[in-house]
């Protein structure tokens, strides 16, 4: 009895342990965008690009919500919403076809973060839906990173975001502020190392006649492709396709420098987006219902003095 119960909480240990290593695994392996965050300190570059375009080709609209105004210390919520035919079916990395992913990346002013979760209401926290955020890096709490996460369930991302207090931090002030968003939705056609992933046009590598196209295997699964070209001198050049693009030439074919041998399989893409956000003051709104209230009043009284003024005319005309 006593050997049952220490074996059964072993298992559970070595059960704990084992979902815990691979949590962090696949976090540190394949956290969007975890490519973007070792390969560069801003994610927006100078020209006002996110970096995600160097390495997600496709153009595709992305959309973000915000309150035109905002007070100090308080919580709102930001919503981008990053839209795509959830039909489609994208390439993925073995070859094989499956639901596309999506992720997003947050660029807020200074100042701004990820709202703390004693912030967040439960009607906040159900919109929010379980989504982890990150910041780009440690000094950077206003850049805030999401995915890749299933793209039919999270189209719309409502971030919580917690606005400064210039009391508390001098270097903020009550101004517009500039708030910038990259949204994606499928793999990338690029790696951060400038080669090319199976998501994009593989193109000849010389001109030449296509002499052979040997089917490549490992264990029974389709590695690629080897396309052999005989090149007007003679030489035989091979270009490698990995599994997932379809080919669209075949043996015998006369091809030239650059001419696609594959389809384009890219179904997702990139798009980015900004908008602007006040941080109002609240002395501000306080001076502004002050002024709307004594309007109010000072018509309340031309009326009134309008009224007594009618009254005695029309006593001075019964006399």
């Amino acid at each position: 009895m006593i050997i049952n119960n220490f074996q059964n909480k072993l298992q559970k240990f070595i059960f704990v342990v084992v979902v815990f290593l691979n949590l962090i695994w696949i976090s540190s392996a394949h956290a969007f965008p975890i490519f973007a965050q070792q390969n560069y300190n801003n994610p927006r570059e100078a020209n006002g690009r996110i970096v995600c375009a160097n390495c997600h080709l496709a153009q595709k609209p992305v959309e973000i919500e915000v309150p035109q105004s905002v007070l100090p210390d308080t919580v709102f919520e930001a919503v981008v919403k990053i839209p795509y035919d959830q039909q489609v079916k994208q390439v993925l990395a073995n070859g094989k076809k499956g639901d596309l992913n999506v992720g997003a990346v947050l660029v807020l002013p200074e100042g701004f973060e990820l709202a703390p979760k004693d912030r967040i209401s439960p009607e906040l926290k159900k919109k929010v839906n379980k989504l982890f955020f990150q910041p780009y890096s440690q000094d950077q709490k206003n850049i805030l990173v999401v995915g890749p996460v299933p793209g039919n369930k999270y189209q719309e991302m409502v971030f919580p975001i917690l606005s400064p207090d210039p009391s508390k931090n001098k270097n903020i002030s009550y101004l517009k502020y500039p708030i910038y968003v990259g949204g994606n939705r499928g793999r990338g056609q690029v790696y951060a190392d400038g080669s090319k992933s199976n998501n994009t046009i593989y193109s000849a590598s010389a001109a030449g006649n296509i002499t052979d196209i040997q089917i490549l295997e490992e264990n029974g699964q389709n590695k690629g492709y080897a396309i052999t070209i005989q090149t007007p001198t003679g030489n035989n050049i091979i270009d490698q396709v990995p599994p997932g693009p379809t080919l669209i030439v075949k043996k015998g074919d006369n091809i030239q420098l650059d001419q696609s041998l594959t389809n384009n399989p890219n179904v997702g893409g990139f798009g980015q987006r900004d908008t602007e956000i006040v941080l109002q003051n609240p002395a501000r709104i306080q001076g502004f219902l002050i002024f709307l209230i004594c309007i109010f009043l000072t018509q309340i009284f031309l009326v009134l003095k309008k009224k007594q003024f009618e009254k005695v005319q029309l006593f001075e005309m019964n006399f």
